[in-house]
């Protein structure tokens, strides 16, 4: 059996009933042969979006492979307390903000959903600072804990708030993150 190929979009449509959508790079490379179509068929073509539109609002960089996942509705991504945290604790290992990812999850705009967060953000390390896992329908991960997949490590850890009311907790994150950090690939 061969494979069937048409540029035609009245045979696509038919056959096709789904939307599909494709970048940029991908329309520029097809080459749509209209003579044969009647021009009364062809409707106008609207040029692609060139402009760069992130599935997520995130801030930092996705380069080196850790992302930060949070749940800050009243925040674009910390309250101000947790981000000076957030920037002596992440500095403490030698990184900074631009190092890292970090995505609020109560941005309307970002998805919730974990399999598009891999995709977008390709992450090796994933910290969960406050987000329950079951809400990225992961299985459950006790606080302070990892979950290794084929491709990231998903570290679930308190939020900012709960570690400052809890010494306890806040030794407890700082020794498993500096592992997760320094030691793990």
């Amino acid at each position: 059996m061969s494979n069937l190929l048409t540029s035609d979009p009245i045979a696509l449509q038919a056959f096709m009933s789904e939307t599909i959508f494709a970048t940029v790079d991908a329309i520029g490379n097809l080459s749509v042969e209209t003579e044969s179509v009647s021009s009364s068929l062809i409707l106008p073509q609207v040029p692609a979006h060139q402009e760069s539109v992130e599935e997520f609002i995130y801030q930092g960089s996705k380069t080196k492979g850790i992302l930060f996942i949070l749940r800050y509705p009243s925040f674009p991504y910390f309250s101000p307390e947790a981000e000076d945290a957030f920037v002596k604790t992440i500095g403490a290992l030698k990184l900074t903000p631009a190092d890292v990812a970090v995505v609020n999850l109560a941005n309307a705009h970002n998805p919730n959903e974990f399999k598009r967060i891999m995709t977008f953000f390709s992450p090796k390390k994933i910290i969960l600072l406050g987000v329950e896992p079951k809400s990225l329908k992961l299985p459950e991960i006790a606080h302070n804990s990892y979950m290794h997949g084929r491709i990231a490590t998903v570290f679930n850890t308190y939020s900012f708030e709960e570690m400052f009311s809890d010494t306890v907790k806040k030794k407890a994150f700082w020794m498993e993150f500096k592992s997760l950090i320094q030691h793990q690939g």
